[in-house]
């Protein structure tokens, strides 16, 4: 444990004594330390220690673990645990390997450049026989398309969408570059707005061509989509 964080854990362990919360002795951290002060949930994890009996501020060493973790034997075991299943947690490779948190993670992320992220979500998962088909089609296209070279320019795509009112702004939208010890701006919850509409577009390489704004109540059937079609067609046939 380096030296300034060794001082800073002996200051919590007095603010504990003398009765301060967490966060304020967080607070008193930041004043006397400034930009050098440990991070808020570090300096919660010591605090909950001391006060639940811990004297001294260093760290200890943990039995059965050697002092050198990232060698080469334990970067070879990481490896293949993590290629034996995916979704182990940092904890559990620890566990295993019998090494701390901090050396598996470090192991992970600079011996084997890795890094955790979530599935990629996608509408549906196609059969072997529907991705075959889908290939085959796409070589058709590109096939008309080296004949045609104006193919492209001729080509209508259209969907349709529901539009809110409005839609409440994400946590990752939210995000702001602040300074340490800088207060956090509020946020009021909301939930997505119940007033909605289906909006019908279509477009071709140049921009929008058509859209409609579907009636509420208003089923989107066949019949329906069929009188979008001919209101479509004019429109293209007036825009030639």
């Amino acid at each position: 444990m380096e030296a300034r964080n060794i001082a800073q854990g002996y200051a919590i362990f007095f603010c504990v004594k003398i009765g301060d919360s967490a966060t304020r002795t967080h607070g008193k951290l930041q004043q006397a330390f400034g930009d050098d002060a440990m991070s808020r949930a570090k300096a919660f994890h010591w605090h909950k220690m001391f006060s639940e009996g811990r004297t001294i501020a260093e760290d200890e060493q943990l039995s059965g673990r050697p002092s050198t973790a990232r060698t080469r034997d334990n970067t070879a075991r990481v490896r293949e645990l993590v290629r034996s299943n995916r979704r182990l947690t940092v904890r559990m490779i620890a566990d295993e390997v019998k090494v701390n948190r901090e050396a598996v993670r470090r192991i992970l992320t600079e011996e084997l450049g890795m890094g955790k992220i979530c599935a990629k979500m996608v509408p549906r998962n196609l059969t072997e026989q529907q991705r075959h088909a889908r290939v085959s089609v796409c070589a058709e296209l590109l096939e008309q398309v080296e004949a045609d070279a104006e193919l492209m320019e001729r080509v209508i795509t259209g969907d349709e969408s529901w539009v809110f009112q409005y839609v409440p702004e994400n946590k990752r939208q939210s995000l702001e570059w602040r300074s340490k010890g800088s207060p956090r701006s509020k946020k009021v919850r909301m939930s997505e707005s119940k007033v909605k509409c289906m909006l019908v577009c279509f477009f071709d390489s140049m921009g929008i061509v058509h859209k409609e704004w579907v009636p509420a109540g208003q089923t989107v059937n066949q019949y329906y989509f069929k009188d979008i079609l001919e209101r479509l067609r004019k429109r293209a046939i007036w825009l030639k």
